[in-house]
């Protein structure tokens, strides 16, 4: 007679890992939705990607959070993990609504924490996308090992967060990283989005530069062909980014002399612009004081995947 044991090969693991705490991760964007597992010791056990389901509307949203966060737990080994989600925009901390999102239109004003603590059944850390992304950068990524980081997003639009000894500074109204709002040119610059004249958004995101391209030339045209005729010589690609080139030392040597950081880590995009790490760092050393750069500045370690890794070094019990 054969006896079989009740404790199985899997149950004999996950009986192993019993008070092992593992690390979800959920990152929330315009068309996305990426979870992730870290072990204890911040190693990645999992992570998928998929479709949100905005255009489906609000709770068709969650239900896709709710899938992706089953997933997850399904290959944690034990019980026990945190849960953290990025996503752009913020909650309001008096009325827990979300505030305006323009690539998740379906949430404005949904108090979209207390749903999705609902519906998960689990605690969650909620912070910004671009705050996760300075804090897995700062933590595990190209600013590790240093005190004082700043993670820059070059992307549709301009952003940031500013990480002390691996925590995020966000300051009275959750703003402190956002330096794309700031004014570099207000005198002659147009506006901008909420109202703002000469933002640096407007200069050197991926959409503004777009829109100054297109004002100038009468032409539009995508920033990656910008860059690619940019390359082979073409005049006004040139120009443009040579004006890309030139507030983007502007912009980034005010950033250095506000908060001084030990190393700035950019992201979103426009990252991938090769050239930012040699022309760009020249326009940022001729404005910034005495004309010396002390700051490195480095390309991101996680590229697009930063979010979610951010998102799990927030979580909650």
């Amino acid at each position: 007679m054969v006896f079989k044991s009740k404790y199985n090969s899997a149950n004999l693991r996950k009986n192993k890992f019993i008070g092992y705490m593992y690390k979800i991760g959920i990152d929330l964007g315009g068309t996305k939705v990426e979870g992730i597992v870290l072990d204890s010791d911040s190693n990645e056990v999992f992570r998928k990607r998929m479709p949100n389901g905005k255009e489906k509307g609000y709770e068709f949203l969650l239900n896709n959070i709710k899938s992706l966060y089953n997933q997850c737990v399904e290959k944690c080994l034990s019980d026990k993990h945190t849960v953290g989600l990025g996503m752009p925009g913020s909650l309001d901390r008096e009325t827990g609504l979300l505030n305006n999102s323009s690539n998740l239109p379906c949430m404005s004003q949904k108090p979209f924490l207390s749903d999705l603590e609902r519906i998960l059944d689990h605690k969650v850390g909620l912070d910004n996308d671009a705050n996760c992304f300075a804090l897995a950068e700062a933590v595990l990524g190209a600013g590790r090992g240093k005190d004082l980081v700043f993670g820059v997003i070059l992307g549709t639009g301009v952003g940031g967060g500013l990480v002390f000894k691996g925590e995020v500074i966000k300051g009275m109204r959750d703003c402190t990283g956002e330096w794309g709002h700031s004014t570099i040119d207000y005198k002659n610059g147009d506006e901008w989005h909420g109202g703002v004249n000469g933002a640096v958004e407007a200069y050197i995101s991926g959409s503004g530069v777009q829109a100054r391209y297109k004002s100038k030339n009468d032409e539009e045209l995508a920033t990656a062909d910008i860059v690619y005729n940019y390359r082979n010589g073409a005049v006004k690609s040139v120009e443009a980014m040579d004006e890309f080139f030139e507030y983007f030392g502007i912009a980034m040597s005010n950033l250095i002399k506000f908060y001084d950081p030990e190393v700035i880590v950019l992201g979103g995009g426009l990252s991938n612009i090769e050239e930012l790490y040699t022309e760009g760092i020249k326009r940022v050393a001729k404005y910034n004081l005495n004309k010396e750069l002390y700051t490195p500045i480095v390309k991101n370690k996680f590229g697009d995947s930063a979010g979610v890794f951010g998102a799990a070094l927030i979580g909650l019990e």
